[in-house]
């Protein structure tokens, strides 16, 4: 089903001078303005387009891609601020609404935000909301241990942070935990450490297990060779460090480092890790 707010594929019927008309099937013939046409479109050719409401609330298209699509979260800075609530830069030239009402707390322009964009049942327009726990799925959560999940950090508690799982659930990685920086509205890969009882998701951004462990070890001996055979990083480099260099955590550095000392592929110094033959 084709809907305003979604990527579709839409096929080219009509060509005028302010560009082509593309078979929404039951919303018509939307236009597809010039400014956005692939070169040499044709009758016939398949377009990919996101649908939207212009100015005058015509469904219309285009090539751009917008930042998130309706159903989705995603964190964006506020540009203006109107009569009818602030308006949020989505990528598309028509920015986006955040009514008053759909506002968790005063919005500030040139700050940004993490909403949820849906369509108004009042009048089929795409708007956003950041008022986020409403939005989130309460069903029992479907995840197994281990498995990869899509994340946006949605903010920080006593605990540590708060992350939209999969776009549809709230889940909770341990301060105790993280080995790097992490920023609100930040995406990310993690992965389901467990579900409790009480449907809480527990969240780790590591798996620790040995294909990731694997993956380090690659990473630091490929850095080693870039380097000559030496790093100035050991077990004793502040975490932040060895991320910015390795993008990895203090922890999967010392777990690797350990592995590669064993197998006697590198030395570990007091000012660094060489490669053996070094």
């Amino acid at each position: 089903m084709i809907q305003i707010g979604k990527t579709c594929t839409l096929e080219v019927v009509k060509l005028v001078d302010f560009g082509v008309y593309l078979n929404a099937e039951e919303l018509g013939q939307v236009l597809l303005p010039s400014k956005v046409t692939p070169k040499e479109c044709n009758i016939g050719d398949m377009v990919d387009v996101f649908l939207y409401l212009d100015s005058d609330d015509m469904v219309i298209a285009t090539t751009k891609k917008p930042l998130a699509q309706v159903g989705q979260f995603a964190f964006l800075k506020a540009v203006a601020t109107g009569q009818y609530g602030a308006f949020l830069d989505w990528g598309l030239d028509k920015d986006l609404l955040l009514p008053f009402g759909e506002q968790h707390r005063e919005i500030v322009e040139g700050r940004s935000y993490l909403v949820y964009i849906y369509t108004s049942n009042v009048d089929d327009r795409i708007v956003a909301s950041s008022k986020i726990d409403k939005f989130l799925d309460t069903t029992p959560p479907p995840y197994t241990k281990g498995e990869q999940v899509n994340l946006i950090i949605g903010g920080t508690t006593d605990l540590g942070y708060k992350a939209i799982v999969n776009q549809s659930h709230w889940g909770v990685i341990f301060k105790n935990e993280v080995y790097r920086t992490l920023s609100f509205g930040q995406k990310l890969k993690g992965y389901i450490k467990q579900v409790r009882a009480d449907d809480k998701i527990d969240l780790i951004l590591q798996t620790g297990v040995k294909q990731e462990l694997d993956k380090y070890s690659t990473t630091i001996m490929f850095k080693l060779e870039q380097a000559g055979g030496f790093l100035p990083l050991n077990d004793k480099t502040d975490a932040d460090t060895i991320y910015a260099k390795l993008s990895m955590s203090k922890k999967a550095f010392k777990k690797s480092i350990g592995g590669l000392y064993k197998s006697k592929q590198i030395t570990i110094d007091t000012d660094g890790i060489r490669l053996a033959d070094n």
